[in-house]
């Protein structure tokens, strides 16, 4: 018996991040993308005519607040469960997405691991049927939408210094940013620099581009990868 396909309407204002979230939807074994839409009218319209069983929806659309959306969603009778993307880290805003049947939250910038990951719990979750023998049962199936705690950063490393790093290396040119430049930007020496950014390119949300010319040590331009937005 072959199992139908999760069917992903991803809700995106910014089309090269909505052709991204679509790219990293189909990469998911389970789940398809049916379309994409760039604002809260135009999901409307979308689940209308297309079968949905999930929305992948950014909370700052350009006609409206994504929860907002949820809430007509619900009004209107659509069950439609619901992924909330967004860079908000409100906590406020999270409860209030919980009472509108948000089942996850995804924060930007995001890699394709994080999105196979959530999406893999939510597939999980989904096939959970019948009747619970005990509270033990109920609880096993509500874990499976929780992500795992983050693994633990290299020895040396700290998340508010990782956080600063990440932000330069997101506000720096197309070109990327060296160590030192990184270093100066954020306080910190330039071994230190090249080792968070050295981080960052292992766990991939950043890219290494040698520097030619220089003398010595090579140097190398580091630059976010436009796929975490």
């Amino acid at each position: 018996m072959t199992t139908e396909p999760i069917r992903v309407l991803v809700v995106e204002d910014d089309p090269v991040a909505a052709d991204a979230h679509v790219l990293y939807v189909n990469r998911i074994p389970g789940f398809h993308a049916v379309g994409k839409a760039h604002s809260a009218a135009e999901a409307k319209r979308a689940l209308d005519r297309t079968e949905v069983d999930l929305l992948l929806l950014d909370l700052h659309l350009p006609d409206g607040h994504g929860l907002q959306l949820a809430r007509t969603l619900r009004a209107a009778g659509h069950r439609t469960d619901v992924i909330a993307v967004t860079s908000a880290r409100d906590l406020a805003v999270v409860r209030e997405g919980v009472s509108l049947g948000v089942v996850q939250y995804v924060l930007k910038p995001f890699t394709f691991a994080t999105l196979r990951d959530r999406l893999t719990r939510y597939a999980e979750f989904r096939t959970a049927a019948g009747e619970a023998t005990g509270q033990d049962e109920v609880d096993r199936a509500l874990a499976t939408l929780r992500a795992p705690s983050p693994a633990a950063l290299p020895k040396g490393l700290s998340g508010p210094t990782l956080e600063r790093v990440t932000r330069t290396l997101r506000d720096a040119p197309p070109e990327g940013v060296t160590a030192a430049a990184a270093a100066e930007t954020v306080g910190i020496s330039r071994i230190t620099a090249r080792r968070y950014l050295e981080h960052l390119v292992t766990t991939g949300r950043a890219a290494r581009t040698p520097q030619y010319g220089h003398v010595g040590r090579p140097e190398y331009a580091y630059r976010w990868l436009t796929s975490n937005t």
